[in-house]
């Protein structure tokens, strides 16, 4: 039994990384800027799509039902793009993770990507690690407030950056910034804005490592996805142990000298071996070649490592190559999976044809009889024409010979669709003569749209409903 007394809470103590230089922290560096720079630059991006088209390059035009991405466009009907594309994501995750570890979270996660950014800006403000940690620990002072504004104050206007980025995405960027500014937006966009500004000061400025630990599930599915042959950052214990400062033949390569813990942004040791809440940002392996390299010894201690190679180290054997980590039968499997899902979505998107058609029965009343015998059946179509301008699509239907087609409101077979739009209409067919066989009982019918500008067509399959015997 617990003592009623004792606490079970141990409060946050937070952390400061020290600042690192090295290969892989300039590749962070580098990730961070072009991932950065594509989310708020993208909505700026214009790609001219014709006349009644929107020119934003990348825009989810929520009024219009439509995504529009460069030269692409999905209309509603085509949300299975958008979950081909969840998938293919979802299926790199376990490819690269398990090839790589957790490379995605600790290079192009959103929270990594930002929270490094607030690290950077803070550690301009207020110093490297042991001048952050010195300003935490003093009371609170003229200097320390201004300080913690200053810094506050950059979080914030990161965060409006964020979020006015975002909601970006859902409307025409320079429209919506006038827009805005003028206090003529709508009220959503300021409530998006607000909540998005909140969400990423508090999660980069003040959870960091705490949303990857407690909130992300990942970390406890990862798992499931590496083994032994996964290339992961690890520490070299049969070269580093027994730890020590002195060059005694006695004493391993790790000097304890806490260059990897001080600059881990998860605050753990990797000495201790493989953790959950390693990210795998290999900042750990640039300080420890930086101190091995100032001391004359291999670098290496700490490195991307799999442990199946681990007895083999320890023999004085060399590692296998990289390639042999990389291609094995999960990740060959997990890359022929999602090739095969993206070929599908490209042969998709170049077949897709420019107008479309649906063709639904009005099944209250199934049919009419006429007063002169004739039978008569009504369906509602839509039409739909995804080129940048009007178009004058004619209609027929192929099937009984006695059927004739006729539109509501129209004497003519014909009718003009606006650009990239769907026009509804109905349609009526009629079998003159009640002694026909399509009065009979169910006749097929197919119906035939024509782009008369063209040539281009499409059908749909449908019956006609008779009186019956």
């Amino acid at each position: 039994m617990t003592p009623a007394s004792e606490n079970l809470y141990a409060a946050r103590e937070p952390i400061f990384p020290k600042r690192v230089y090295g290969k892989f922290r300039t590749l962070k560096w580098v990730v961070m800027l072009v991932t950065l720079g594509i989310y708020y630059l993208t909505p700026w991006i214009r790609w001219d799509r014709g006349p009644n088209l929107p020119d934003q390059a990348v825009l989810v035009d929520l009024a219009g039902r439509r995504f529009y991405f460069f030269w692409i466009e999905i209309w509603p009907h085509e949300f299975y793009f958008v979950a081909g594309l969840l998938i293919m994501a979802g299926l790199g995750l376990f490819l690269f993770t398990s090839a790589l570890g957790r490379v995605w979270c600790g290079y192009t996660c959103p929270q990594t990507v930002w929270t490094d950014l607030f690290i950077l800006v803070e550690r301009w403000i207020e110093g490297d690690r042991n001048a952050r940690l010195k300003l935490h620990r003093a009371g609170w002072s003229l200097r320390k407030a201004r300080l913690r504004m200053t810094k506050w104050t950059a979080w914030a206007l990161i965060g409006l950056a964020t979020g006015g980025a975002w909601v970006f995405y859902f409307a025409d960027a320079p429209t919506l910034m006038r827009d805005l500014l003028s206090f003529q937006a709508a009220p959503v966009a300021y409530a998006t804005i607000a909540v998005l500004t909140a969400t990423t000061f508090v999660f980069g400025g003040l959870m960091r490592e705490q949303v990857c630990i407690y909130m992300c599930p990942w970390p406890r599915i990862q798992g499931a996805m590496m083994d032994n042959d996964t290339l992961t950052v690890g520490y070299r214990d049969w070269r580093g142990e027994p730890r020590g400062k002195s060059r005694d033949a006695n004493v391993g390569d790790c000097v304890d000298c806490m260059a990897c813990v001080n600059v881990c942004p998860m605050g753990i040791d990797i000495r201790d071996g493989q953790q959950m809440e390693c990210i795998t940002c290999a900042l750990c392996i640039d300080a420890c070649d930086d101190v091995m390299g100032k001391l004359g010894r291999d670098r290496g201690l700490i490195d991307y490592l799999a442990l199946s190679d681990a007895p083999r180290e320890q023999a004085g054997e060399v590692p296998r190559p990289f390639w042999q980590h990389v291609l094995r039968p999960r990740t060959i499997l997990y890359t022929c999976i999602w090739a095969a899902i993206g070929a599908a979505m490209v042969y998709a998107l170049f077949i897709r044809p420019e107008i479309e058609m649906t063709v639904a029965p009005v099944r209250n009343p199934t049919f009419v009889t006429l007063s002169d015998g004739a039978v008569r059946n009504t369906y509602e179509l839509r039409l739909r024409n995804k080129h940048g301008e009007p178009r004058m699509f004619g209609l027929h239907v192929n099937g009984d010979l006695s059927l004739n087609l006729s539109l509501e409101g129209t004497a003519y077979s014909a009718v003009q669709v606006p650009a990239d739009d769907t026009l509804k209409l109905r349609v009526y067919l009629t079998a003159a003569s009640a002694s026909t066989p399509a009065t009979q009982g169910e006749t097929p019918v197919r119906f035939w749209v024509e782009d008369l500008g063209n040539g281009e067509r499409a059908y749909r399959n449908t019956v006609f409903n008779g009186a019956g015997e």
